[in-house]
């Protein structure tokens, strides 16, 4: 087959002066809204070309189709089909999920807290049956164990309906919550809910109380936010006193409190938004506890506060600024406070004795690995649960008494095809950066992997928002280690990996430094023997798709391979629109291109979509979800068409739309693992391993 080549329709507009000529603007539906709840409501001349990119796709992979299936086989061998969670307990009951053999979607159960008969409360694979996009959103019981709020999405556009289900029974009721986000905060009385809901231009901007048994149409509006840069959000102390309202965009936070035990009072400020000010709130007694980057804490510190006076002006240090320990996440428990922080690019845990300001850390050994906390619904407990893994060691769990110190393995992740983690090699080097940094790197390969240059090798980054990629432990990649790959993760600015500097230095006028700390990485590995240039396969999703089409315009002669999944590479564009999802709240971590010609030439500059031009571009694979309201199904479309239009060479460039998901991709567990054996089977095809 031929490519399919897009119909050029030119759109002009201005922006500080500058003329840009968009040739492939009409992928984007004038009707995109309506797209996210109707998909079938898609103008019939955009499908047609989507349909064509997937059958052209389909065609230049058909001779991967035994890999393929190949790659499922073993990457499905390598999950417990009947896998559950451990049972979290809360009060007289323990809640979990688990998977039945062959099932794609859970169950959500309760057993007596020491033991006895399961409760099915929620049957997720029931209700997917039939339906092309089922996932599973909220399931939150309410305190007196009588009700479950649970949500769902049949679209892959992220918009929840939320039901009321009785926990003894398993029936509905009639209460029905449309276009709301998906998670949900009982009241302590059990009947009253708050959720927040989506506007016009899918953004949570309200926050609602709802009472069971009434209308939807009567619930009350208890916060608006107006600003259309701060998205809204509604959570919960660990103590459950409070519910609390979030207002955040990507550097300035707000939050509001509602007495749990009193749903009706008007929400109460803590601390006015401040521009560049962040903070998060738990709570214990008479205080409030307080995670926040004021006075110039870039790492973050802790504060207390009185909960009858939370203003700023009462705040007071208790776990000072520590340049260098960024600290992640805060827990309060009754007689504890626990932190989750990074320190020298690890996460370590930190808990403190509330009545004697004594501390200590939980010691981890690996020289790379991934620590996070579990969730848990109780506050009067001395137990910790937490996941600990790395490159080569599968998920453990664990619960860990705060009091005595000691550690009790509660699940290790098992992989039933077999693991040997002493087969592998796990390593963390630094790749030096043209500007004196230097860049940490995560391997792995197995150990008679040749590190002569002969080897292929998947670099995977992201870095935007300061989200930190973990060296966790991964069974689909083992596909790719195991047939001589050397898989590396590269961390580089614009992620927290080494502190909040590193994410700084990564955003706005410096995004450029993300995308040269990747280069950087690439050539480094390939100096050192673990590759070589033109064997790399770079993979990137989301902000790290954008990250994937600046280094193809960049370096192209880098990478044997590039797969870029629902990519945000139309990142001027994107900007210019404020009435799209996530722009105004984006422009903090971008800029905004409307306003300031400053930010409009920074973005130009790089923007994936605006810098392809006359050159040899490594073969290419760009995935997209029509109904993703994150990155929009025409930002990978409108990119292939100009790389095919503009490109020299005759490198596989490949566009593959899920008309049936979003930004997530398919939601069913062995369906995702079909799209990830798809997305491998090309990185094994570029790289000859195929």
């Amino acid at each position: 087959m031929k490519p399919p080549v897009a119909a050029k329709r030119p759109l002009v507009s201005q922006h500080h002066g500058v003329t840009i000529t968009d040739d492939y603007a009409w992928l984007r539906a004038a009707n995109w809204q309506e797209v996210m709840r109707a998909p079938e409501t898609l103008d019939p001349a955009i499908r047609a070309h989507l349909d064509a990119e997937n059958a052209y796709t389909a065609a230049e992979m058909a001779d991967t189709e035994a890999l393929q299936a190949a790659l499922f086989k073993e990457m499905r061998a390598r999950i417990k089909e009947d896998d559950s969670s451990v049972p979290a307990p809360d009060g007289p009951y323990a809640y979990a999920s688990r998977y039945t053999e062959g099932a794609q979607h859970p169950l959500i159960v309760r057993t007596p807290r020491d033991g006895g008969p399961e409760t099915i409360l929620i049957d997720a694979d029931a209700m997917a049956k039939g339906l092309a996009y089922f996932d599973l959103g909220g399931a939150d019981h309410s305190p007196d164990h009588r009700l479950i709020a649970w949500s769902f999405d049949d679209r892959g556009s992220e918009s929840y309906t939320i039901r009321i289900r009785e926990a003894d029974t398993g029936h509905d009721l009639d209460d029905r919550i449309e276009g709301t986000t998906g998670g949900s905060v009982w009241a302590a009385d059990g009947r009253t809910l708050f959720y927040t809901v989506l506007d016009d231009n899918h953004r949570p901007c309200k926050l609602l109380r709802h009472v069971v048994g009434t209308p939807a149409s009567a619930d009350v509006l208890v916060y608006e936010e107006t600003d259309p840069g701060f998205f809204l959000g509604v959570g919960q102390t660990q103590s459950a006193r409070f519910v609390l309202i979030e207002t955040h965009d990507h550097e300035t936070a707000e939050v509001h409190l509602i007495d749990a035990a009193d749903p009706t009072a008007a929400p109460r400020l803590v601390a006015e938004r401040k521009t560049g000010e962040e903070y998060d709130v738990d709570h214990n007694g008479d205080r409030l506890y307080i995670l926040t980057n004021a006075d110039g804490a870039e790492d973050f510190k802790i504060v207390t506060a009185p909960v009858a006076a939370p203003g700023r002006e009462n705040w007071i240090d208790l776990v000072p600024h520590q340049p260098g320990t960024l600290i992640l996440g805060l827990t309060l428990y009754k007689d504890f406070m626990v932190r989750l922080e990074r320190f020298a690019g690890l996460p370590r845990i930190v808990i403190r004795a509330l009545a004697s300001g004594e501390e200590h850390a939980i010691a981890f050994d690996e020289e790379a690995y991934s620590l996070g906390l579990g969730d848990g619904y109780e506050f009067d407990t001395t137990n910790l649960r937490f996941t600990y893994s790395s490159m080569t060691t599968p998920a453990r769990v664990y619960d860990y008494d705060m009091a005595t110190r000691t550690r009790v393995l509660r699940k290790e992740q098992e992989v039933p095809s077999g693991h040997d983690p002493d087969a592998y090699v796990t390593r963390r080097v630094f790749a030096p950066a043209g500007d004196g940094e230097t860049v940490p790197v995560s391997l792995l390969y197995r150990k008679d992997t040749p590190l002569d240059g002969s080897a292929p090798l998947l670099l995977y980054g992201y870095g935007a928002y300061g989200i930190t990629i973990p060296a966790s432990f991964s069974t689909t990649r083992l596909s790719l280690v195991d047939r001589g790959f050397v898989y590396a993760i590269a961390h580089i600015r614009g992620g927290k990996d080494k502190g909040y500097r590193w994410y700084r230095e990564g955003r706005r006028e410096k995004k450029v430094n993300s995308f040269k700390d990747f280069v950087a990485a690439g050539e480094y590995l390939a100096r050192e023997g673990f590759t070589a240039r033109g064997k790399i396969v770079a993979w990137g999703g989301s902000a790290g798709g954008m990250l994937m089409g600046a280094v193809a315009n960049m370096a192209p002669d880098l990478f044997g391979g590039i797969i870029a999944e629902v990519p945000f590479v139309d990142v001027l564009n994107t900007m210019l629109d404020d009435t799209l999802p996530l722009t105004p709240p984006e422009w903090p971590e971008w800029g905004n291109p409307i306003e300031s010609a400053a930010d409009f030439a920074t973005i130009a500059a790089y923007s994936p979509y605006d810098n392809v031009t006359a050159q040899a571009y490594p073969p290419i694979l760009a995935i997209g979800g029509l109904t993703d309201p994150r990155v929009t199904y025409w930002e990978p479309a409108k990119w292939v068409a100009k790389l095919r239009e503009t490109k020299t060479g005759d490198a596989l460039l490949l566009l593959k739309t899920n008309m049936d998901a979003g930004h997530g991709g398919a939601s069913g567990r062995f369906d995702s693992l079909k799209e990830t054996a798809f997305a491998t089977a090309f990185a094994l095809k570029v790289a000859g391993r195929g």
